[in-house]
Protein backbone atom coordinates (compact mmCIF):
# COMPACT_ATOMS: atom_id res chain seq x y z
CA UNK A 1 0.00 0.00 0.00
CA UNK A 2 1.59 3.26 -1.12
CA UNK A 3 2.24 5.89 1.51
CA UNK A 4 -0.03 8.45 -0.17
CA UNK A 5 -3.00 6.09 -0.17
CA UNK A 6 -2.25 4.97 3.37
CA UNK A 7 -2.19 8.56 4.62
CA UNK A 8 -5.46 9.35 2.84
CA UNK A 9 -7.16 6.35 4.44
CA UNK A 10 -5.89 7.43 7.86
CA UNK A 11 -7.46 10.86 7.25
CA UNK A 12 -10.74 9.16 6.32
CA UNK A 13 -10.71 7.25 9.58
CA UNK A 14 -9.85 10.38 11.57
CA UNK A 15 -13.02 12.00 10.23
CA UNK A 16 -15.25 8.99 10.84
CA UNK A 17 -13.85 8.45 14.34
CA UNK A 18 -14.53 12.07 15.31
CA UNK A 19 -18.15 11.84 14.19
CA UNK A 20 -18.79 8.67 16.22
CA UNK A 21 -16.65 9.63 19.20
CA UNK A 22 -18.66 12.48 20.71
CA UNK A 23 -21.56 14.82 20.13
CA UNK A 24 -21.49 17.23 17.24
CA UNK A 25 -21.00 20.93 17.80
CA UNK A 26 -21.48 23.99 15.60
CA UNK A 27 -17.78 24.11 14.67
CA UNK A 28 -17.71 20.53 13.41
CA UNK A 29 -20.93 20.96 11.44
CA UNK A 30 -19.56 24.08 9.78
CA UNK A 31 -16.33 22.29 8.87
CA UNK A 32 -18.24 19.38 7.35
CA UNK A 33 -20.26 21.73 5.17
CA UNK A 34 -17.20 23.71 4.04
CA UNK A 35 -15.43 20.47 3.13
CA UNK A 36 -18.52 19.19 1.29
CA UNK A 37 -18.25 16.01 3.34
CA UNK A 38 -18.18 13.17 2.40
CA UNK A 39 -16.88 14.06 -1.08
CA UNK A 40 -13.33 14.42 0.25
CA UNK A 41 -13.07 10.84 1.50
CA UNK A 42 -10.30 8.88 -0.19
CA UNK A 43 -12.53 5.85 -0.74
CA UNK A 44 -15.08 7.09 -3.22
CA UNK A 45 -18.53 5.65 -3.77
CA UNK A 46 -17.68 2.68 -5.98
CA UNK A 47 -21.12 1.10 -6.28
CA UNK A 48 -24.79 1.90 -5.87
CA UNK A 49 -24.72 1.41 -2.10
CA UNK A 50 -21.75 3.73 -1.82
CA UNK A 51 -23.30 6.39 -4.01
CA UNK A 52 -26.51 6.22 -1.99
CA UNK A 53 -24.58 6.56 1.29
CA UNK A 54 -22.68 9.59 0.01
CA UNK A 55 -25.84 11.18 -1.33
CA UNK A 56 -27.71 10.59 1.93
CA UNK A 57 -24.94 12.22 3.96
CA UNK A 58 -24.80 15.24 1.64
CA UNK A 59 -28.56 15.64 1.96
CA UNK A 60 -28.41 15.27 5.74
CA UNK A 61 -25.79 18.03 6.01
CA UNK A 62 -27.89 20.31 3.83
CA UNK A 63 -31.00 19.88 5.99
CA UNK A 64 -29.48 19.69 9.47
CA UNK A 65 -31.68 19.50 12.58
CA UNK A 66 -30.84 21.38 15.76
CA UNK A 67 -27.85 20.46 17.92
CA UNK A 68 -30.27 19.33 20.63
CA UNK A 69 -31.95 16.90 18.24
CA UNK A 70 -28.56 15.56 17.19
CA UNK A 71 -27.50 15.21 20.83
CA UNK A 72 -30.65 13.19 21.59
CA UNK A 73 -29.85 10.76 18.78
CA UNK A 74 -26.21 10.53 19.87
CA UNK A 75 -27.27 9.60 23.39
CA UNK A 76 -29.78 7.02 22.14
CA UNK A 77 -27.17 5.34 19.95
CA UNK A 78 -23.93 5.57 21.92
CA UNK A 79 -24.90 6.10 25.56
CA UNK A 80 -28.21 4.59 26.66
CA UNK A 81 -28.96 2.04 23.91
CA UNK A 82 -32.52 3.33 23.54
CA UNK A 83 -32.60 2.17 19.91
CA UNK A 84 -31.23 -1.28 20.68
CA UNK A 85 -28.23 -0.41 18.51
CA UNK A 86 -25.37 -0.89 20.92
CA UNK A 87 -21.93 0.25 19.70
CA UNK A 88 -20.40 -2.74 21.55
CA UNK A 89 -19.58 -5.87 19.56
CA UNK A 90 -20.29 -8.24 22.45
CA UNK A 91 -23.95 -7.24 22.48
CA UNK A 92 -24.28 -8.32 18.85
CA UNK A 93 -22.27 -11.54 18.98
CA UNK A 94 -23.02 -13.07 22.38
CA UNK A 95 -26.00 -15.39 22.79
CA UNK A 96 -27.25 -13.37 25.76
CA UNK A 97 -26.55 -10.00 24.06
CA UNK A 98 -24.39 -8.90 26.98
CA UNK A 99 -21.66 -6.28 27.11
CA UNK A 100 -18.18 -7.21 28.34
CA UNK A 101 -18.46 -10.68 26.87
CA UNK A 102 -15.97 -12.79 24.87
CA UNK A 103 -15.49 -10.21 22.09
CA UNK A 104 -14.18 -7.60 24.50
CA UNK A 105 -11.43 -9.87 25.80
CA UNK A 106 -10.59 -11.21 22.35
CA UNK A 107 -10.17 -7.70 20.98
CA UNK A 108 -8.08 -6.72 23.98
CA UNK A 109 -5.69 -9.53 23.06
CA UNK A 110 -5.63 -8.42 19.42
CA UNK A 111 -4.77 -4.87 20.47
CA UNK A 112 -2.09 -6.06 22.91
CA UNK A 113 -0.45 -8.23 20.25
CA UNK A 114 -0.03 -5.07 18.19
CA UNK A 115 1.37 -3.09 21.10
CA UNK A 116 -1.74 -0.98 21.54
CA UNK A 117 -4.22 -0.72 24.38
CA UNK A 118 -7.37 1.18 25.28
CA UNK A 119 -6.60 4.19 27.46
CA UNK A 120 -9.54 3.70 29.84
CA UNK A 121 -11.55 0.51 29.29
CA UNK A 122 -13.83 1.32 32.24
CA UNK A 123 -15.34 4.30 30.45
CA UNK A 124 -15.42 2.63 27.02
CA UNK A 125 -14.95 -1.11 26.66
CA UNK A 126 -12.46 -2.54 24.18
CA UNK A 127 -15.10 -3.74 21.70
CA UNK A 128 -16.67 -0.30 21.18
CA UNK A 129 -17.11 0.85 17.58
CA UNK A 130 -14.87 3.89 18.07
CA UNK A 131 -12.04 1.85 19.56
CA UNK A 132 -12.13 -0.68 16.73
CA UNK A 133 -11.94 2.16 14.22
CA UNK A 134 -9.03 3.65 16.20
CA UNK A 135 -7.21 0.32 16.13
CA UNK A 136 -7.64 0.11 12.35
CA UNK A 137 -6.36 3.67 12.07
CA UNK A 138 -3.29 2.87 14.16
CA UNK A 139 -2.46 -0.15 12.03
CA UNK A 140 -2.77 1.82 8.80
CA UNK A 141 -0.77 4.75 10.15
CA UNK A 142 2.10 2.37 10.93
CA UNK A 143 2.01 0.49 7.63
CA UNK A 144 5.21 0.36 5.61
CA UNK A 145 4.97 2.12 2.22
CA UNK A 146 5.70 -1.13 0.39
CA UNK A 147 2.37 -2.50 1.50
CA UNK A 148 3.28 -4.76 4.39
CA UNK A 149 1.88 -4.05 7.83
CA UNK A 150 4.93 -4.31 10.08
CA UNK A 151 3.57 -2.61 13.18
CA UNK A 152 3.82 -5.02 16.11
CA UNK A 153 2.49 -8.42 15.20
CA UNK A 154 -0.05 -7.17 12.64
CA UNK A 155 0.18 -8.54 9.11
CA UNK A 156 -2.30 -8.51 6.22
CA UNK A 157 -3.89 -11.83 7.20
CA UNK A 158 -4.43 -10.77 10.81
CA UNK A 159 -5.91 -7.45 9.80
CA UNK A 160 -8.29 -9.23 7.41
CA UNK A 161 -9.38 -11.56 10.22
CA UNK A 162 -9.97 -8.56 12.48
CA UNK A 163 -12.30 -6.99 9.93
CA UNK A 164 -14.04 -10.21 8.87
CA UNK A 165 -14.65 -11.65 12.32
CA UNK A 166 -15.10 -8.47 14.30
CA UNK A 167 -15.97 -4.98 13.08
CA UNK A 168 -16.94 -5.94 9.54
CA UNK A 169 -19.28 -8.70 10.70
CA UNK A 170 -21.58 -6.84 13.11
CA UNK A 171 -21.33 -3.34 11.63
CA UNK A 172 -23.93 -3.99 8.86
CA UNK A 173 -26.57 -4.98 11.44
CA UNK A 174 -25.68 -2.03 13.64
CA UNK A 175 -25.92 0.40 10.72
CA UNK A 176 -29.27 -1.01 9.67
CA UNK A 177 -30.66 -0.72 13.21
CA UNK A 178 -29.43 2.86 13.60
CA UNK A 179 -30.84 3.89 10.23
CA UNK A 180 -34.22 2.37 11.07
CA UNK A 181 -34.62 3.95 14.50
CA UNK A 182 -32.75 7.25 14.75
CA UNK A 183 -34.66 10.51 14.40
CA UNK A 184 -32.07 12.51 12.47
CA UNK A 185 -30.97 11.87 8.92
CA UNK A 186 -27.39 12.66 9.89
CA UNK A 187 -26.83 9.66 12.16
CA UNK A 188 -28.67 7.36 9.77
CA UNK A 189 -26.35 8.52 7.01
CA UNK A 190 -23.25 8.27 9.22
CA UNK A 191 -24.01 4.67 10.12
CA UNK A 192 -24.58 3.79 6.47
CA UNK A 193 -21.48 5.67 5.31
CA UNK A 194 -19.23 4.00 7.91
CA UNK A 195 -20.39 0.56 6.83
CA UNK A 196 -19.88 1.14 3.10
CA UNK A 197 -16.49 2.76 3.75
CA UNK A 198 -15.29 -0.24 5.74
CA UNK A 199 -16.60 -2.68 3.13
CA UNK A 200 -14.88 -0.76 0.34
CA UNK A 201 -11.65 -0.67 2.35
CA UNK A 202 -11.82 -4.43 2.92
CA UNK A 203 -12.35 -5.01 -0.81
CA UNK A 204 -9.39 -2.79 -1.71
CA UNK A 205 -7.22 -4.34 0.98
CA UNK A 206 -8.13 -7.79 -0.30
CA UNK A 207 -7.17 -6.84 -3.85
CA UNK A 208 -3.78 -5.51 -2.72
CA UNK A 209 -2.91 -8.51 -0.54
CA UNK A 210 -4.80 -11.26 -2.41
CA UNK A 211 -7.16 -11.81 0.51
CA UNK A 212 -10.68 -12.00 -0.95
CA UNK A 213 -13.58 -10.82 1.16
CA UNK A 214 -15.46 -13.89 2.47
CA UNK A 215 -19.22 -14.05 2.22
CA UNK A 216 -21.29 -13.14 5.25
CA UNK A 217 -22.23 -16.82 5.58
CA UNK A 218 -18.56 -17.79 5.67
CA UNK A 219 -17.85 -15.12 8.29
CA UNK A 220 -20.74 -16.34 10.40
CA UNK A 221 -19.61 -19.94 10.19
CA UNK A 222 -16.13 -19.03 11.44
CA UNK A 223 -17.53 -17.01 14.33
CA UNK A 224 -20.00 -19.73 15.30
CA UNK A 225 -17.20 -22.28 15.25
CA UNK A 226 -15.17 -20.14 17.66
CA UNK A 227 -18.18 -19.72 19.93
CA UNK A 228 -18.74 -23.47 19.98
CA UNK A 229 -15.10 -24.09 20.91
CA UNK A 230 -15.31 -21.51 23.70
CA UNK A 231 -18.40 -23.18 25.13
CA UNK A 232 -16.73 -26.59 24.98
CA UNK A 233 -13.72 -25.26 26.89
CA UNK A 234 -15.89 -23.95 29.74
CA UNK A 235 -18.30 -26.87 29.91
CA UNK A 236 -19.42 -27.42 33.51
CA UNK A 237 -17.96 -30.30 35.51
CA UNK A 238 -20.43 -33.13 35.94
CA UNK A 239 -20.48 -34.80 39.34
CA UNK A 240 -21.65 -38.40 39.43
CA UNK A 241 -23.15 -39.70 42.68
CA UNK A 242 -20.82 -42.12 44.45
CA UNK A 243 -17.69 -40.76 42.76
CA UNK A 244 -15.54 -38.46 44.82
CA UNK A 245 -14.78 -35.16 43.21
CA UNK A 246 -11.67 -33.09 43.47
CA UNK A 247 -10.60 -32.08 46.97
CA UNK A 248 -9.66 -28.44 47.21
Amino acid sequence: MEAELRDALVEDLDQLIRLHDRELDAEILAALKVAAFPNGLALSAADEAGRTAHSNMATALHDMPTLDELAADYAAIYLNNRFGASPYESVWLSDEHLACDRSMFELREIYAAAGWQVSDWRSRFDDHLVLQLQYLRQVLASAAPQGYFLWGAVGPEKLAVFIDQHLGYWLPDWAQRVSAHCNTAFYAALAELTYVWLRRFRELFGEIHDLPLPSREEMGALINRKLALDKAEIAPIRFVPGIQGASW
